[in-house]
């Protein structure tokens, strides 16, 4: 994504190849993985000098902290443009699904398995609490589905009660009530399971559309069929 704002030629050049050396960056993701991405070799790529590429990028951890930005805030612009449609959670879990099958690397950089020793700033940790309250607002206007939004007085007890605790700190303190929160865990859980598997090929040959198992997670999770057209 390029950069924004740039008013010189000198500006301009910056965010150019900033925005260059993010490319790079994806292809290298896609190649080998986050762990493994160099800022020597994208230098050596682009024909610049290791030094004089971190002009650019102070390091490997800011240049990642740059992807994991860009990639939060393109999926909290999705949902908010579904959000706005008022096609509900249906609309939401379409959005992600379409967002993780359109960029695999995007999705699994922020929703797959950590870098090793990096550690994400403050303003991605926001950036991922918006994404939530999009869902939790859905949550507050859609009907309960039979499974998912009992008050728990089994086994869950004991996690249905922190939730309304530490919840709220998880939640980035929205208003939601303890069951929404409870139903958001499993709509975000759940259906991340379905994508990741898909997108890590584990149900090739298996013998069924992942998109079918996606829709009837999708409607055990709001207790309405879904047909996979919103969104």
């Amino acid at each position: 994504m390029a950069e924004t704002g740039a008013t010189t030629p000198r500006e301009r050049y910056r965010a150019q190849v900033r925005a260059e050396v993010k490319q790079r960056a994806w292809e290298q993701i896609a190649t080998a993985g986050a762990s493994a991405l160099s800022l020597n070799a994208i230098a050596k790529q682009m024909g610049l000098s290791g030094p004089a590429l971190y002009r650019y990028f102070a390091g490997r951890d800011e240049l990642i902290t740059e992807l994991i930005r860009d990639a939060y805030r393109s999926l909290a612009d999705a949902f908010r443009a579904s959000a706005a449609t008022g096609t509900g959670l249906a609309g939401l879990a379409h959005t992600l699904r379409a967002w993780a099958l359109d960029d695999p690397q995007r999705y699994f950089l922020v929703y797959g398995t950590p870098v090793p020793g990096y550690h994400a700033p403050d303003d991605v940790t926001a950036l991922a609490a918006e994404i939530m309250a999009s869902l939790l607002d859905a949550l507050a206007d859609a009907p309960s589905a039979d499974t998912s939004d009992r008050p728990s007085d089994g086994p869950s007890a004991p996690f249905a009660a922190r939730l309304e605790g530490l919840g709220r700190e998880w939640a980035d303190g929205h208003p939601a009530p303890a069951a929404a929160l409870r139903r958001a865990l499993a709509f975000w859980t759940r259906l991340h399971g379905v994508l990741s598997l898909e997108l890590a090929g584990h149900f090739t040959g298996m013998g069924f559309d992942p998109a079918h198992l996606f829709a009837a997670e999708l409607t055990t999770l709001t207790g309405r069929e879904d047909d996979g057209r919103s969104g």
